[in-house]
């Protein structure tokens, strides 16, 4: 109950952050970050350690700054959730810039479907409604354990999106793709189960699903490297789209899973701190290899893996 209260205390006052002018929302996402840097101590630990092992060669003060960047980034996203929620077309169209739209159009030529592959970016909410106003464009999801937000993000991501398919429901993923329709697929996160290899992302082996060459596989959908970054001087924001992937799925799953890890990287190293460092991604570690979180940070919450 205290959860949903608070929950709907801070949609009602996102819902209000929109209505301001531009530079009171980007201070109030400072201000939020700040906060959130503070207050979330056990996501800052996590952050600090995946960025320690993905990028090892880097001093502790230069990856702590990425951390911090990284919180305030969190608190711009909260604004960028209620733009892409309730902000105005033109309020949001006057900051973006869809890159690459080409690369999608020759996708969908082929007439199979096409898969836009990234990561989880603080900006991916935002990013989807700016892509949304070009084309019809539908994302898979985690359905939340509590109903009444669950409601709330469909709702939400309903306002821009044509379809939200969960993301276990294999067969529900092929059947929009196979209407020749745009997915959004983030496979990023450690989701566990048994299609999986351990795959190379950074400096650290990380668990990765097979699931995406997979559904290239049963679907025929093409895979379009798709990204979403807001501007270093925080004017707007860039929707990146990149060639489709040739030759994908080869068949062999852990030289695929490398791949698309080493686009993910790629897409990564233009922003490290828009990237949500704040999940367990290398919770599930090799055979043999010791656990990189501490039992605190392995024990299960709600919310972010």
């Amino acid at each position: 109950m205290f959860r949903r209260v608070l929950s709907q205390c801070a949609l009602y006052t996102m819902r209000g952050v929109v209505r301001l002018p531009w530079q009171v929302q980007c201070a109030f996402g400072d201000a939020a970050g700040g906060l959130l840097y503070r207050l979330m101590r056990r996501r800052r630990k996590i952050a600090e350690r995946n960025v320690a092992l993905c990028f090892p060669r880097l001093a502790e003060p230069a990856r702590l700054r990425i951390v911090r960047r990284h919180f305030r980034s969190l608190g711009l996203g909260l604004v960028e959730v209620a733009l892409a929620w309730w902000g105005r077309d033109e309020q949001i169209a006057a900051r973006s810039r869809i890159v690459g739209s080409e690369h999608l159009e020759a996708a969908l030529s082929h007439g199979r479907g096409v898969i836009l592959f990234g990561g989880h970016f603080t900006t991916f909410e935002l990013g989807g409604r700016i892509l949304a106003s070009r084309f019809e464009v539908g994302a898979t999801y985690r359905p939340d354990n509590d109903p009444w937000w669950d409601s709330m993000l469909r709702a939400g991501r309903g306002r821009y999106l044509s379809a939200l398919v969960a993301h276990k429901d294999a067969r529900a993923m092929v059947r929009y793709l196979g209407r020749n329709r745009i997915l959004w697929y983030a496979p990023d996160q450690d989701y566990g189960g048994r299609r999986r290899v351990f795959a190379r992302f950074f400096a650290e082996r990380a668990s990765t699903t097979t699931a995406t060459a997979w559904l290239a596989r049963k679907s025929g959908a093409r895979i379009v490297p798709y990204a979403s970054y807001r501007r270093t001087d925080d004017s707007g924001w860039d929707v990146v789209l990149g060639p489709a992937l040739d030759g994908f799925p080869t068949g062999d799953d852990p030289a695929d899973a490398e791949r698309l890890n080493g686009v993910l990287e790629g897409q990564i190293a233009r922003s490290i701190e828009q990237y949500l460092w704040i999940h367990r991604r290398f919770k599930t570690r090799p055979p043999g290899a010791p656990p990189v979180y501490d039992a605190a940070l392995l024990r299960r919450r709600t919310g972010v893996r």
